[in-house]
């Protein structure tokens, strides 16, 4: 049982982000794995968060949801979780998968009226609406609640109607297009150094300045959210765009192209980066997608295809699917992707910006809780 619930622990990381660009939602990882009434289980269960991604990606019909997920510190050394469930904690948190702050309070409702994102919550937030008054807008704050298909998430306000995605803020906007450094050297997300006394410091991982998560706001100043202390203005944030592969009218993955660096898409790119098609791809795609298929670059603003293939690429100017205005792309050839083009890699394997598609596709995602034992997770009422 160990085993298997770390390979769930280890799926629901990788749906953990605080890439700006990435993230899908806030939660506060401290309230939901104190929902026990999902499973009738232990006071606190790290498992419970993988409930939550599952009904996430179901809601929005699309596979590899990434969440941005607060914690407060004291989790880190909370005893109602068992001590290998802390150690995960711990480790996405020097890994920067995760944020943590010394008082939740209304962090995760600053960051996402700063990325324009929903709180998955069950709190109605009602100390907050002062200073937050669009807590009471429809589709802003989503609960995770039982039913009899398994946990689902309903509109805290409102009547389950569709709601478009809320815009950046300004603030937002603002403090995302600057670098951030922190003074504090154990500071993985606004700085360079580590905290030598970690157990995981010679793994971790430091946030590059194109996925560097919004700074709090402490009187009007940004402020690092888990040190408190004053963030320094390093210089302009590197531009990116957020493109979505599109598989057979399914988004399964999202993913950013930024100044600093390119994106290989193919079957499978060498060393692992880039993005890797082969696992939803049919038996006639895997022959024609070679392993780096297309390169993305961004450059002064305009991102780039080059065709690095064997079998070439196109391009589908405006979306249009009509074969006849579609331009071909040989190796080594390259063409300017336009707002509303798509490339193709093979048929119904597309690449586009994210804003082109509304829905996912999807009518049941993968879910992160398939190496669940039996026994973690006992639906109340069943």
């Amino acid at each position: 049982m160990r085993f298997e619930v770390s390979k769930v622990l280890d799926a629901i990381e990788t749906r953990l982000t605080t890439d700006p660009a990435l993230a899908r939602a806030v939660v506060d990882l401290a309230e939901v794995v104190r929902y026990a009434d999902l499973d009738g289980g232990r006071p606190a269960s790290l498992v419970r968060l993988g409930l939550l991604v599952d009904a996430l990606g179901r809601y929005m019909s699309e596979e590899n949801v990434p969440v941005y997920a607060v914690v407060p510190r004291d989790l880190l050394s909370d005893t109602d979780l068992t001590s290998n469930e802390r150690m995960v904690v711990r480790r996405w948190a020097d890994d920067g998968k995760v944020e943590v702050v010394p008082s939740v309070d209304d962090r995760p409702l600053e960051v996402a009226e700063m990325l324009g994102l929903p709180v998955l919550t069950r709190d109605r937030e009602d100390r907050f609406r002062g200073q937050r008054p669009w807590v009471a807008e429809p589709g802003r704050l989503l609960a995770l609640v039982s039913s009899q298909g398994g946990p689902t998430l309903v509109a805290r306000v409102g009547r389950g109607e569709v709601v478009p995605p809320a815009p950046r803020s300004p603030l937002g906007d603002r403090l995302l297009a600057r670098v951030w450094r922190c003074p504090s050297m154990s500071c993985n997300v606004y700085g360079d150094g580590g905290d030598a006394d970690s157990p995981f410091a010679d793994m971790r991982t430091y946030t590059s300045p194109v996925s560097q998560p919004p700074p709090t706001l402490r009187s009007g100043v940004p402020t690092c959210p888990r040190h408190g202390d004053r963030l320094r203005d390093v210089g302009p944030r590197p531009a990116t765009e957020v493109f979505s592969v599109r598989i057979d009218g399914v988004i399964r993955q999202r993913f950013v192209v930024s100044e600093d660096r390119a994106v290989v898409i193919g079957r499978a790119p060498e060393g692992g980066a880039g993005v890797m098609l082969g696992q939803w791809l049919t038996e006639e795609a895997r022959k024609w997608i070679s392993r780096g298929h297309v390169r993305l670059t961004l450059r002064n603003g305009e991102v780039t295809v080059t065709d690095i293939s064997m079998n070439g690429s196109g391009v589908r100017p405006n979306g249009s699917m009509d074969d006849s205005v579609r331009i071909t792309l040989r190796r080594d050839e390259s063409r300017p992707v336009n707002l509303d083009d798509i490339v193709e890699l093979y048929s119904e394997v597309l690449v586009g910006r994210s804003r082109l598609w509304a829905s996912g596709g999807l009518t049941q995602p993968e879910s992160v809780m398939g190496e669940a034992p039996t026994m973690a997770f006992r639906p109340v009422g069943r």
